[in-house]
């Protein structure tokens, strides 16, 4: 519901996420992974639903999107990256699409991680689980920069210095553009 309020909201030019501490996204919770073994198909349902409408909206947002990766990413939290328009991480990141680990598939946010690290790269990772870094990262395009942790939040500036000079509406159609709408 906050991506859609941000998206109608006039004052709002530029969206960034970030994590609290020194994790970006831990990926969903493990306890109520747990818990959906015993819920209902329906239940379950629902809640793929929901997930699958939080990436959508994040993915189509009218507005530049950032993601500030200030640490670890793992399973969902990587599909917020892929969603994201701009993604600077820093350099100590780690990444895993680690849910083949707990004997599920990253079905909800493998559209958005595939057009953002290609369909090579994701057939492995979603296959194997493994922890890759921010150079991988960078070289597969999940991430367009890494820096430093001390100068994470100078890049950020640094980019949204640059939104602030372009028009909201270009920047709009532009995302259309690029997003094939």
């Amino acid at each position: 519901e906050a991506f859609k309020d941000l998206a109608g909201a006039e004052g709002v030019r530029v969206i960034f996420l970030k994590g609290a501490g020194g994790t970006f996204s831990a990926g969903a919770d493990l306890d109520w992974m747990r818990r959906a073994v015993d819920a209902s198909e329906a239940d379950n349902r629902e809640d793929s639903l929901r997930l699958a409408t939080l990436m959508r909206r994040l993915q189509f947002l009218s507005k530049p999107t950032i993601a500030r990766v200030n640490g670890a990413a793992f399973g969902g939290g990587v599909g917020l990256i892929a969603c994201c328009d701009i993604a600077i991480g820093a350099h100590g990141a780690k990444f895993a699409l680690s849910e083949v680990k707990l004997g599920l598939v990253p079905a909800v946010i493998s559209p958005y991680v595939i057009a953002a690290i290609g369909l090579r790269q994701a057939r492995r990772l979603f296959v194997t689980g493994e922890v890759f870094d921010t150079a991988a990262a960078l070289s597969m395009g999940l991430l367009h920069e890494v820096v430093h942790d001390e100068e994470l939040d100078g890049a950020v500036e640094r980019v949204l210095g640059f939104l602030a000079k372009g028009g909201p509406i270009a920047q709009r159609e532009a995302k259309r553009l690029a997003l094939g709408m």
